[in-house]
């Protein structure tokens, strides 16, 4: 059977979050122009459960089956460095055999880093109170640290009528973004949407 599944990491412990996760990703891929083409995505909480998740999969897989592993850089991914060597040094996680770079994808730093590419959608979907000047500058996103990307979140949101909270709403504006504008500021996202796109139907 041939298929693509996105191992992610995101949606806790909750079956409503990973529910809410697979739907964000799933929107986010649809609007990049997937449709009829659309990846399975399997919310795997925390990013251990993702790679254990993922190493099943590649090894179980038929040759048509093509398995994704996407989870958080978690912190600056060095100059050419590959995902692979990036995991290893900051997680120890080894290249599982069979695996290739096309396998491995991250989100550089954070899944939320993306959110920083469309400030015009942010500002519709917080509405009233959002103070769009508290979120980091137009420096390179994948540059801006995990940290700042959520404090700067959380300031800007401080006076709205719902304030940026992790989980839920993270994964219902997700759904939301412009796919091309974040993989025009993202190099890593533009290369995942270009694996996804290029994977057999």
């Amino acid at each position: 059977m041939v298929g693509v599944r996105v191992f992610v990491e995101g949606g806790g412990d909750s079956r409503e979050l990973r529910a809410r996760c697979r739907k964000g990703f799933a929107e986010f891929f649809r609007q990049a122009g997937l449709r009829g083409r659309m990846p399975r995505v399997v919310a795997c909480g925390g990013r251990d459960n993702a790679y254990d998740k993922f190493r099943h999969a590649l090894a179980t897989a038929s040759d048509e089956q093509v398995v994704i592993l996407l989870v958080d850089s978690e912190e600056r991914v060095a100059n050419r460095a590959g995902a692979w060597s990036h995991l290893k040094k900051r997680d120890g996680w080894g290249r599982p055999i069979g695996a290739t770079d096309d396998h491995v994808h991250l989100m550089v730093q954070c899944m939320e880093s993306w959110f920083l590419a469309d400030k015009g959608r942010l500002e519709r979907y917080f509405g009233q109170g959002f103070n769009r000047q508290a979120l980091p500058g137009d420096e390179d996103i994948e540059n801006v640290p995990k940290e700042a990307v959520l404090e700067g979140l959380g300031r800007a949101t401080r006076r709205c009528g719902r304030p940026y909270r992790k989980g839920r709403r993270s994964f219902d504006l997700l759904g939301e973004l412009d796919p091309e504008m974040v993989a025009a500021a993202s190099p890593h996202v533009r290369r995942l949407l270009d694996r996804l796109r290029s994977a057999p139907s």
